[in-house]
C-alpha cells in the first residue's frame, strides 16, 4: 500500500480539544477486516498526539464493531487454536520469551475489573492468580459467554458503570486507544479505584520503529477502531494529569503483532479482509520465524522504547490534604 507523508490540515479537532490536526500519513485502510473507508493519521501541533482522521461518530463506530469486530460466539479453527494455546504450558514459556502484555502472570488479591473482558478468558487467569475478578463487556454475546463461565460481567459503558464497592485493580488491555475520550476514561477509572488502587494499561506504541518500516500497513494503526495513538511520554503525561503515579513501565514487541504487520504488508488490499490473519497455522508460522530470527532486533527496539507495545502499571495518587 502506498502512503504519503505530506503534511496538511486535518478536518477534525484534536481528541484532547486543542484545535485542528495536521495529516502526516495517508491513505490508510482497515487491513484486518476490510471495513469501508479511507483514513489518515494526523498529529496535533499542540500536544503532539497522533490520531485517526476522519474520526467516526459513536453510532457509526458501534455499528462497525457489531459488524466486523465483536465476538460472535462462533468457534473456528483459529479461535479453537487460540483457546488451546492460551491454556497451555507452551503459552507460559512463550510469554517468558515474548513478553506478557495482558498481565496474566501477576499474582494479587482484591477486586479486579477487566474492561473489555470479551468472553472471559482473561478473567479466568486473573481469578487463578488470586484476584476477585469481574468484567465489563459491551458485546452481549461475549458477555454472556463470560457469565456462563461464572463471572459477574456488566454490559454498561464505563460512564454508566455502577460501582458498588471500589476496585483494587482495573485492567485496560488494548482498550484506551479505542476511546473517544481517553482523558475522561482515566478520570472515571480513578473514581472507581480504592485509595491505593492500580490501573494496568497495555496499548500500541506510536513511537515504534516498526510503524516506520510498515507505514500504512502497520497493524496497530487499526483504523478506524484505534482513535488515539499514544507514545510513552504522552501516556505518562496523561496518567499524571488524571491522578496516577506510574510505578512500572516497559516496552514489548509481541511476535504476533509483527507477524500481523508482515502479513498485512504482503497480502492486504483496500476494502477487503486479510483472511490470512485468521489462519492459525499461517500466523503461527510467522510468529515462530519472527521470534527466532528477529529476537536481537526486537530486544534492541524494546530497550530503546521503539517496540510495538507499551505496558504500564500506575497507582492512584492520594488526594491532596
Amino acid at each position: 500500500m502506498k502512503t504519503t507523508n505530506a503534511k496538511m490540515t486535518g478536518s477534525i479537532d484534536c481528541v484532547f480539544g486543542h484545535g485542528k490536526t495536521e495529516i502526516i500519513l495517508s491513505p490508510l485502510y482497515d487491513n484486518r477486516f476490510g471495513a469501508p473507508g479511507k483514513f489518515s493519521i494526523a498529529r496535533c501541533p499542540t500536544c503532539d498526539v497522533l490520531q485517526t482522521v476522519p474520526r467516526p461518530d459513536a453510532p457509526t463506530l458501534n455499528a462497525l464493531y457489531e459488524h466486523f469486530y465483536n465476538f460472535s460466539g462462533e468457534e473456528t479453527t483459529y479461535t479453537a487454536f487460540r483457546e488451546w494455546l492460551f491454556d497451555s504450558a507452551l503459552y507460559k514459556l512463550w510469554l517468558a520469551m515474548d513478553g506478557d502484555i495482558t498481565f496474566s502472570e501477576i499474582k494479587g488479591t482484591g477486586r479486579l475489573l477487566d474492561v473489555g473482558c470479551n468472553q472471559g478468558r482473561g478473567l479466568e487467569q486473573f481469578q487463578k492468580n488470586g484476584f476477585d475478578a469481574e468484567g465489563q463487556e459491551p458485546n452481549p454475546i461475549a458477555a454472556e459467554v463470560a457469565r456462563a463461565r461464572g463471572f459477574q460481567v456488566s454490559g454498561d459503558d464505563l460512564e454508566n458503570f455502577n460501582v458498588e464497592k471500589p476496585y483494587q485493580t482495573i485492567v485496560l488491555s488494548n482498550v484506551l486507544e479505542h476511546s473517544f475520550t481517553p482523558r475522561e476514561m482515566l478520570e472515571k477509572i480513578n473514581e472507581m479505584l480504592a485509595p491505593d488502587g492500580e490501573v494496568w494499561i497495555s496499548l500500541p506504541n506510536a513511537d515504534s520503529s516498526l510503524r516506520n518500516i510498515f507505514g500504512g500497513d502497520w497493524i496497530n494503526w487499526h483504523v478506524p477502531f484505534h482513535i488515539t495513538h499514544f507514545t510513552g511520554p504522552h501516556l505518562r503525561r496523561l496518567l499524571a494529569e488524571t491522578g496516577f503515579e506510574v510505578f512500572s513501565f516497559r516496552n514489548e514487541t509481541p511476535a504476533l503483532w509483527v507477524a500481523h504487520s508482515i502479513i498485512a504488508k504482503l497480502y492486504s488490499r483496500p476494502g477487503e479482509p486479510t483472511r490470512r490473519l485468521r489462519r492459525a497455522w499461517f500466523v503461527g508460522a510467522w510468529m515462530v520465524l519472527v521470534r527466532t530470527f528477529l529476537f536481537p532486533t526486537l530486544w534492541g527496539l524494546n530497550r530503546n522504547w521503539r517496540g510495538d507495545c507499551l505496558v504500564v502499571r500506575a497507582r492512584k495518587m492520594a488526594a491532596p490534604q
